[in-house]
């Protein structure tokens, strides 16, 4: 059934709110919160490459109070094992039963801080539930609920020690995308506020979990016409082609944008897919998916420079409201 007018107005009077609410703890953010938040209605999961202090920690507990949701965080380490991650199974002497004792995984939000200094068995772990939302254990599924989302960070200046994501697991992330320095006058206001060291406490609770569940399943009914998703494959289809690329944007990466897609226009309320929906979410969704040819990485030449030079090249169809 095609989303109604009224609906797509309450999505994006809810997403607002969403973003607003978040925006009282991570100030002068507002576009890197929109996308975090889209994430979480396109039930995907955001990788973070951002400097250390930059509010990442904050970001991850203020989107977990708005929506009435646990969080927690994992510190990723060298000697971090997948059961510090997941959980583990316990012998209960008293009852003469096993127990699973469930691991950090197990919340609404949940911040990997610096993944790619664990080992690649302990990223590994965190495949089957960003996928599933499950956890198996000893050969038993347990469900992380919903909503569930992982916001990964990794930092880009120091990579002594650290194991780089493999292209699996980057395909994973539904986006990536970066916090950055704050501009001068939010870097003042946070300064005059500097007493406060709990930012994300000053976050309340507006929406409940089920309501953030009925706003995800609202995005599948948008609208998309075939000229758009053909628009969108090819884009995907340059990042395949395109000179300067050794693997391209995977079938995981075209349904992430058109999932994407659908999220963004409702929050713009709209009901519709447009190729500006398509064009402005490129490069967070996309971006992270390509592996540059190491010459002309050397070069110069990065994946987002890529996805950018194919919006140029690519040319949008005219489109219509559904």
């Amino acid at each position: 059934m095609p989303v109604s007018e009224e609906q797509a107005a309450w999505f994006a009077d809810a997403f607002t709110k969403l973003v607003d609410n978040v925006d009282q703890a991570i100030l002068g953010k507002k576009e890197v919160i929109r996308l975090v938040v889209t994430a979480l209605l396109s039930e995907g999961h955001v990788l973070l490459e951002d400097y250390p202090g930059t509010g990442k920690t904050v970001l991850a507990k203020a989107l977990a109070n708005t929506i009435d949701g646990s969080n927690s965080r994992v510190q990723f380490t060298p000697d971090l094992l997948p059961s510090d991650v997941t959980g583990v199974t316990i012998y209960d002497q008293g009852k003469g039963v096993f127990e699973f004792h469930k691991g950090p995984i197990f919340a609404s939000i949940v911040l990997a801080d610096e993944i790619n200094r664990a080992s690649p068995k302990t990223q590994s772990a965190l495949l089957e539930v960003m996928e599933e939302g499950v956890v198996t254990v000893d050969g038993v599924g347990h469900s992380v609920g919903a909503p569930f989302m992982v916001i990964a960070t990794q930092n880009p200046v120091e990579q002594a020690g650290t194991y780089s994501l493999p292209e699996a697991q980057l395909d994973r992330f539904l986006m990536k995308t970066s916090l950055g320095y704050p501009d001068d006058a939010t870097a003042v206001s946070l300064l005059m506020e500097s007493s406060n060291r709990a930012r994300a406490t000053l976050v309340s609770p507006i929406i409940a979990a089920q309501s953030v569940a009925s706003m995800s399943a609202l995005t599948s009914d948008v609208f998309v016409d075939p000229s758009v998703m053909q628009y969108l494959q090819a884009i995907v289809t340059g990042t395949r082609t395109h000179k300067d690329v050794v693997l391209g944007v995977s079938m995981r990466g075209a349904l992430a944008l058109a999932r994407t897609a659908k999220t963004w226009a409702l929050s713009r309320g709209r009901g519709y897919v447009t190729p500006d929906d398509v064009r402005e979410l490129a490069v967070p969704v996309l971006a992270h998916r390509i592996i540059v040819d190491p010459e002309s990485e050397f070069a110069g030449v990065s994946a987002i420079d890529i996805v950018n030079r194919i919006l140029v090249d690519v040319e949008p169809p005219a489109y219509r409201a559904a």
